[in-house]
């Protein structure tokens, strides 16, 4: 079974058909894993004794002669800073390497409620912290693409596991770019939601006011029924919104208006990439699309205010990681003294945390200390403020955004050696979740036989519209 032709739809189609069983689409999922896995490094865990047990429950269903549809017996990746009860979650840190989860995540019960299929716990920069997953403590992710060549971060894992055909969808999580990035690199879609259309419940938090739950899957199809399956209020997570208030009619190319922001194709952008963007564009444009330019001069400041505002709550949300509760603990090692709690604390978090999350801490505590929170962290919290309402008088004008997910397509592993150049990696995508607008990125084409993405940005809570103006897109793409 050619797991890489496989979409949800044609994998339920094929199970309905009898042409294979769920267990034997599962297993094919797994014997995949296992023969790539040591060269790509996308699993941390496979849930194998799980996915069988779910895969036999949808066998019986369907000899019974009961429909299944949606994400009945579709395999599934998570990222292992979604906490799957039973199994590890170590958000690709040392510091939680022993944590096995005591609970369901709010999406994977959803999930588990819809009968998809969980089949592994995949890899990640350290507590999501990255844009190449080459900061996990349990090794570098490979692009299946190209080996040389990251996947993209921080959800690497969750892409590569789809690019592999290690599974036919995967959730990742998306705080300034790590689900619409590495769908780019790995030539797949990666959707990020409005903030508040997701239950964060069971996440592992890294900056609260940005993160959200996404889906990687092949096709905007598959990706809108992940989204679907998760999506919605929970009373675990205050900053979930009832999501069926925002309905409205599709829209089609010749009433459709696009606004192309100039500052995001102009300096930094590789000259391949933007050519391939503009021939996107010209697409919507035949098809009766209105093109205008348009202008979001503070999206300038947009990765300087994320790179203030992250570090701080990430300083805060990593505080619980002592050693004390759960997860790696300095004390328990033999022949170790400590002299009092403070330095047990320091020991354990030096040696529990790699160098990302120790830089993004120490930035964070810097920014929110005295003499130095008015003069950084207010301040970026009211440029933010400014960068939601430049959206929203953009909004008016015009019903989508469309942008380069990426300035360059995936660059070689141990390439971008200094930090500045690996967190630009992100300029397109951090605006839009500062402004928590719904964005996806889809494939548009190839440069040097590496995959391009397409992002497309819009309104808050219009997320089903999102997906609408993907899916015309691909009809004539």
């Amino acid at each position: 079974m050619d797991i890489l032709k496989l979409t949800i739809e044609s994998a339920r189609r094929g199970m309905i058909k009898k042409e294979f069983t769920c267990a034997e689409l599962v297993q094919a999922c797994l014997d995949n894993i296992k023969k790539d896995n040591k060269e790509i490094n996308d699993f941390l865990e496979i849930t194998e004794k799980l996915a069988l047990e779910q895969a036999k429950k949808i066998d019986d269903k369907i000899t019974r002669g009961e429909k299944i549809e949606g994400l009945e017996g579709i395999p599934i990746a998570i990222k292992d800073n979604i906490l799957v009860e039973e199994y590890n979650c170590t958000a690709g840190s040392k510091i939680l390497e022993t944590y096995k989860a005591v609970y369901d995540a709010t999406v994977i019960k959803k999930l588990k409620d819809a009968g998809a299929i969980i089949i592994g716990k995949t890899n990640l920069d350290e507590f999501a912290m990255g844009s190449s997953t080459e900061n996990s403590a349990f090794g570098v992710v490979k692009n299946p693409l190209d080996k040389t060549r990251v996947p993209g971060g921080s959800s690497g894992g969750s892409a590569a596991a789809v690019a592999a055909g290690h599974c036919l969808g995967a959730l990742g999580s998306d705080t300034g770019g790590s689900v619409r990035q590495p769908a780019s690199f790995c030539g797949i879609v990666g959707y990020k939601p409005s903030y508040g259309m997701v239950s964060r419940y069971g996440l592992i938090a890294m900056s609260s006011s940005l993160d959200q739950i996404g889906a990687f899957a092949k096709n905007v199809e598959d990706a809108e029924l992940i989204f679907n399956a998760i999506k919605g209020k929970d009373m675990f997570d205050s900053t979930t919104i009832d999501n069926t208030k925002y309905k409205i009619q599709n829209t089609k190319y010749k009433q459709l208006r696009i606004g192309i922001p100039k500052e995001y194709f102009e300096e930094g952008i590789d000259k391949k990439v933007k050519e391939k963007i503009e021939k996107a564009i010209e697409i919507f444009k035949k098809n009766g699309a209105e093109i205008k330019e348009i202008s979001l001069p503070l999206t300038d400041y947009a990765l300087a205010v994320y790179y203030i505002i992250m570090p701080a709550e990430v300083s805060a949300n990593l505080a619980r990681f002592d050693g004390i509760k759960y997860g790696y603990s300095k004390i328990k090692k033999p022949n170790t003294k400590c002299q009092n709690l403070l330095e047990y604390y320091l020991q354990t978090r030096a040696e529990g945390f790699g160098d990302e999350p120790r830089r993004r801490i120490i930035l964070g505590t810097y920014v929110l200390s005295a003499g130095y929170r008015d003069a950084y962290y207010n301040k970026a919290q009211k440029v933010r403020t400014l960068i939601k309402k430049e959206f929203d008088e953009v909004f008016k004008k015009v019903d989508v955004i469309i942008t380069p997910t990426t300035p360059t397509a995936a660059f070689k592993i141990g390439e971008k050696k200094d930090l500045l150049s690996m967190y630009l990696s992100d300029i397109y995508t951090t605006p839009a979740s500062l402004a928590g607008l719904p964005a996806i990125s889809i494939p548009c084409g190839e440069v040097d036989n590496l995959p391009v993405g397409l992002q497309i940005i819009g309104s808050q809570f219009y997320d089903e519209f999102i997906f609408d103006i993907a899916k015309q897109f691909n009809r004539y793409h």
